[in-house]
């Protein structure tokens, strides 16, 4: 009690009330509610209407001022009681930095669509790559991921898609390096993601270049738009050390209804029992009734398996990341460590990512910097197999609920359930792929003059990638001794920019220009092995087999030479022009078309800048009205497209040469013309911003892989032909709801596009007989038989004989195929709103598609009013049973294929809201964080996918199965394809966050 006492009579010694007047200093009028408290508590004021205000406080607090439209003050209490704070007004993000191709600018001074990601947070989320992370963040960025597993391809589309055959990823730069981005791996399975090797932790910033004014600088790959990635620099001031970790479970976020055991009986029997004897598919009835004839006698009754469970597994999440930086003002460093251990949520499917970053920057005098940037990652998969094999998870839930998983004479997987046990490949096969990738540069700049710099930077990005597989003896298709598949890729991509950058200011005019030179060369090489024969399962490396039965080796390369320039000119701080232009020369097109030419121009108006908005200033005190045209390129088709290439081949034992691809010498850039109008906008002292962009994409001579005909020896040739549009509307809004203690912010956007195919100079194109290039029509649109439902007299499927009829038949092959439905949302979007209070901080994003339609390819076997083997959804217990009856699923009728066939039956509408990311978190009082020696702590919880709003009735809306072996063309073609596809895992997060 003594020293108890004693330190209650110091810390009231130490307190005081401190007092003072809160100003705006741009016209030195008192701010009246202005909002005054203590960092970390919830003990706080608001100032009167003279602005003043008076707290009690303790010394060595810190108070922190804030108010609408100006900018947050912290200031440590000293040992004066008098505390006068003058508050500058926020232009909010108006004058931070956005890094843009070749350099930096002011955003307030952009002409172009540049959108700056927020990327506080997203290392928070429980995803296998950063673009999943910003789901719903950025309008006009549709961002896709093809399935719940892990480490597969994201599909990102920024305005829209702009090619058929051609790439239609955006280009990603990281440190100034333009880096792979497309998948290496083996092409007999799902493609992967690459950029899943990128650590979040590290990244300092993300912009993405929309229009064509902010991308051309990018030239021959901007068509698709531009990601430009920065990663973290260590900052002037005393060493800093973070540590953040993570852990969390998963599960699926979404399950489907199947039949039970009785139910599957029932819908069984009575489809045999509906099916004549001269339909039967061999012609005969089983005498004893399904169950004697199906099961066989060695089963007992009462088996009721849910295979769909034994897909799943609970899956988990553990992440580890330090990381410490600083620096002085000569010099910084950052250096950062990750580790990220997961587990999914299908059985036999795991990542785990290992990395570590430095970047130092030193000046060595005011004229010569120089710097450097290194990141290594190991990234391990162990993958399942394609959506379309048995031996993927998935593909359980065909079998019986009537087969147990554990044969009970053998204590075995079971090996009599009528499909394969995708179990048993689960037990005894294994595909793992392993990568090794290093990302560096290196630069140096030097100021000749004043306001005249030059700056040279190399940088690298090489991957090593390695895939083993062996498949069991007893697994499908490897028997009788078990096979096995070894493959390696190695890629070199390195690139070497030299540039001049000028800025100086004259007055009222200010002028930047930037000029140079850029080399990109990208190297290739891969080999492949198959094997069979292994003495044991144990034995799995390729050396132990018999025979090898296949071997392949490839090497392959492109090169990129360029030159750009741009000027960017500002009068009286409130008109803004911009004009670039990129040449471009690539190696994947033909000597005469070689170098392609991509110019813009932009032009910007503060227009409250003007004298006129001064009487509106304090309701309107932003505006920005910009517009720009320009041209961007794509180059993205298989290397030597434009060459006769042959193949050294093998027959009987003699060697010889084989034409695989013609010649197409004139083949030369995909261009897109692309206009912007949009308008920048600060309401209520900017307490509410946004923007709103209209834009209009006309790409011509598009890059496309013309097929010809069987008899030509040839599948296709490439060539410029076509042509294609995508326009549509922009918008983004930020509201700063609330203010002062408790703080509520919300941000929305939303953007509509609209994709159409004007020319391909052929007939249609189609990878699948389901997703069609038509002209007239948006990329990937649905055409197939118009299911019309069923006829009530006698549960036959109905389908609309053609287009505009309302004629009906119950021949499917007197239907006529017609557009049902396009793959391609009319529009997405997110929200998010944060909240803020006393050292609590929430957060919660919504992300909203809405238009597309999806195509459930699995339901003609798992939809399919008992036709065969497979189990069912439970819907189908709805089926047609006696004249009369109204419903749309078709009377059950065993191996009649009654309205099984693909038509739109089986189209769904994927318009989805997804409750995608919630995170609550609690930040430690400054004075508790300062007793355990930290400089801050931060303690949260989260969920990922937590629950989604939809009318798909399969596992999830958000999918997209394109095959195996597919082409870029059949990629971007084939969209809204289910396929017993994974849904998204919903995960449970709790994690810390520590400084000091």
């Amino acid at each position: 009690m003594f020293f108890l006492c004693g330190a209650m009579a110091f810390a009231s010694a130490q307190q005081k009330v401190v007092t003072g007047t809160v100003i705006s200093a741009d016209d030195n009028l008192p701010i009246i509610g202005a909002t005054v408290q203590i960092k970390g508590t919830n003990i706080g004021v608001a100032t009167d209407l003279d602005g003043v205000y008076s707290i009690e406080v303790d010394q060595g607090d810190i108070l922190v001022f804030r108010f609408v439209g100006m900018k947050t003050e912290e200031i440590v209490i000293g040992s004066s009681n008098v505390l006068n704070v003058e508050m500058q007004l926020d232009n909010v993000g108006l004058d931070e930095v956005v890094v843009i191709g070749y350099g930096t600018a002011i955003k307030r001074e952009i002409t172009g669509a540049i959108t700056k990601v927020e990327t506080k947070g997203l290392a928070d989320i429980p995803t296998s790559s950063f673009e999943s992370a910003m789901q719903g963040k950025t309008a006009g960025v549709f961002i896709e991921q093809a399935s719940g597993k892990l480490g597969e391809a994201v599909k990102m589309r920024i305005r829209g898609s702009s090619s058929i055959s051609a790439n239609n990823q955006p280009l990603y730069v990281i440190d100034g390096v333009p880096v792979v981005s497309t998948s290496l791996s083996n092409t007999s399975n799902q493609p992967t993601n690459p950029l899943a090797d990128i650590n979040m932790n590290d990244v300092e910033s993300i912009q993405i270049l929309k229009d064509a004014s902010a991308a051309a600088i990018y030239g021959s790959r901007a068509s698709n738009g531009v990601v430009v990635i920065t990663t973290k620099k260590g900052k002037t001031g005393a060493a800093k050390f973070d540590v953040s970790y993570s852990t969390g479970i998963s599960e699926p976020s979404r399950l489907m209804e199947w039949l039970n055991a009785d139910q599957y009986l029932e819908l069984l029997d009575e489809a045999l029992n509906n099916v004549t004897s001269e339909g039967l598919v061999w012609g005969w009835r089983p005498p004893d009734g399904i169950k004697d004839w199906y099961l066989g006698p060695q089963w007992d009754d009462g088996y009721d398996t849910d295979w769909q469970k034994e897909a799943f597994q609970e899956g988990s999440i553990n992440r580890i990341n330090v990381s410490g930086s600083g620096g002085s003002e000569t010099g910084s460093y950052y250096a950062g460590m990750s580790y990220d251990n997961t587990v999914g949520i299908l059985r036999g499917n795991s990542m785990t990512k290992m990395s570590g970053r430095i970047n130092l920057d030193q000046k060595s005098s005011d004229k010569f910097a120089f710097g450097i940037g290194l990141n290594l990652s190991r990234t391990e998969m162990d993958r399942v197999e394609n959506d379309n094999a048995f031996a993927t998870p998935l593909q359980l839930i065909a079998q019986a609920p009537v087969f147990p998983v554990i044969d009970p004479e053998t204590g075995e997987y079971n090996t009599q359930t009528y499909y394969y046990n995708g179990l048993i490949s689960l037990r005894d096969s294994e595909n793992n792929q392993t990568s090794f990738r290093t990302l560096g540069n290196a630069y140096a700049s030097y100021e000749i003059i004043r306001g005249l710099t030059f700056r040279s930077e190399i940088g690298t990005d090489i991957i090593d990638l390695r895939e083993k597989n062996y498949w069991g003896r007893e697994t499908i298709g490897a028997g009788p001794a078990g096979e096995a598949q070894n493959r390696s890729v190695r890629v070199v991509n390195y690139n070497l920019d030299n540039y001049l950058t000028y800025s100086g200011d004259f007055g009222e005019h200010s002028i930047n220009l930037v000029g140079g030179m850029s080399y990109q060369e990208t190297y290739t090489t891969g080999s492949n092995i198959s094997a069979k024969g292994f003495p044991t399962d144990d034995f799995t490396n390729i050396a132990s087999a018999a025979e090898a039965t296949a071997f392949s080796s490839w090497e392959e390369g492109t090169s990129y030479l360029s030159y750009f320039a741009r000027a960017n000119y500002m009068l009286s701080d409130k008109y803004l022009f911009s004009a670039s232009g990129r040449v471009d020369g690539s190696s994947r097109f033909g000597i005469d078309n070689r170098f392609g030419f991509f110019p813009a121009f932009s032009g910007g108006w503060i227009i409250s800048e003007e004298n006129f908005m001064d009487n509106i200033e304090n309701i309107m005190p932003y505006l920005k009205l910009r517009a720009s045209y320009g041209i961007t390129g794509n180059s993205g088709i298989p290397d030597y497209a434009h060459l006769a290439l042959y193949s050294g081949v093998n027959y009987a034992g003699r060697n010889g040469l084989s034409p695989t691809q013609l010649q197409s010498s004139e083949l030369g850039w995909e261009t897109t013309a692309q206009f912007n109008v949009g308008l920048d906008f600060g309401f209520f002292n900017n307490r509410l911003t946004g923007e709103i962009d209209y834009y209009n994409k006309q790409t011509t001579d598009l890059l496309l892989f013309r097929t010809l005909p069987a008899t030509s020896g040839f599948t296709g040739v490439w060539s410029n032909i076509g042509k294609l549009e995508n326009k549509g509307l922009e918008f983004a809004l930020h509201s700063n709801n609330l203010v002062g203690s408790f703080q509520w912010t919300t941000d929305f956007n939303i953007a509509f596009n609209q994709n159409t195919v004007l020319d391909i100079a052929g007939p249609e194109i189609t990878p699948n007989g389901l997703n069609y290039v038509m002209e007239g029509q948006p990329i990937g649109v649905f055409k197939m038989r118009k299911y019309a439902g069923v006829d009530p007299a006698n549960g036959d499927a109905l389908y609309y004989v053609e287009e505009g009829s309302d004629e009906t038949t119950n021949n499917y092959n007197l239907a006529q195929s017609q557009v049902v439905g396009s793959p391609n949302p009319d529009f997405t979007g997110g929200f998010n709103n944060t909240f803020s209070y006393a050292g609590f901080d929430l957060s919660v994003l919504m992300s909203f598609v809405y238009g597309n339609m999806v195509y459930n390819g699995g339901g003609g076997y798992q939809s399919a009013n008992g036709d065969w083997f497979d189990n069912q959804t439970v819907d189908q217990l709805d089926r047609w049973q006696q004249p009369g009856d109204e419903t749309d699923v078709p009377q059950a009728r065993f191996g009649d294929s009654n309205g099984t066939r693909d038509a739109s039956r089986y189209l769904t509408d994927g318009s989805y809201v997804r409750l995608r990311n919630i995170t609550l978190g609690y930040n430690l009082p400054s004075n508790l964080a300062q007793t355990i020696k930290m400089s801050s702590a931060r303690l949260f919880i989260g969920v990922q996918n937590l629950y989604t709003f939809t009318n798909y009735k399969g596992w999830d809306p958000e999918v997209n199965y394109t095959g195996t072996g597919r082409s870029t063309q059949s990629s971007n073609i084939i969209q809204g394809y289910d396929f017993y596809t994974a849904p998204q895992a919903r995960t449970y997060l709790v994690g810390i966050n520590l400084s000091f």
